[in-house]
């Protein structure tokens, strides 16, 4: 038998075994649908984010799970002309789309917004990195307009 005979043998043979090496079990079926990970069943809102003047940003800090769809609604309330910054954060996640005022934004990526006036946006992403991160409020002072973000 030649070498190219042989290379071809050992091929044929490796792509028999590729379906034996598969996970066929169903004990990690997260019930994706269709879209995969962006799938009903692998979503979660979030508590929304309120930018005010001299207000916390949310309730409490955020605690995430990688590969899961969240979306979240961030509101101005005319207050102040607030920013809201995260470069870390945003590069963590996967952002499907921003919608303000029905117009749909799909985005490469983001540092930051602002807000010069009230007004609601609506940011869909999928989780990706595990880490810490922060979402906050530039130039505030102590830890009242930031929002601590863990992903897990």
């Amino acid at each position: 038998m030649n070498m190219r005979m042989m290379a071809a043998a050992a091929l044929t043979l490796a792509m028999a075994a590729l379906p034996a090496l598969a996970d066929d079990d169903d004990d990690d079926d997260k019930g994706f649908g269709m879209a995969g990970i962006l799938s009903a069943t692998n979503s979660e809102d979030l508590p929304p984010i309120l930018l005010s003047a001299g207000q916390p940003l949310a309730d409490a800090p955020l605690e995430l799970k990688s590969g899961t769809y969240y979306e979240i609604e961030i509101e101005a309330d005319g207050s102040q002309e607030l920013a809201l910054m995260g470069p870390e954060f945003f590069r963590a996640i996967w952002i499907d789309e921003i919608v303000i005022e029905g117009l749909e934004i799909r985005p490469l990526g983001i540092d930051s917004f602002e807000f010069d006036e009230a007004g609601v946006m609506e940011v869909g992403f999928v989780a990706i990195k595990p880490g810490s991160y922060q979402l906050y409020v530039p130039q505030s002072r102590g830890d009242l307009q930031r929002l601590d973000i863990t992903i897990k």
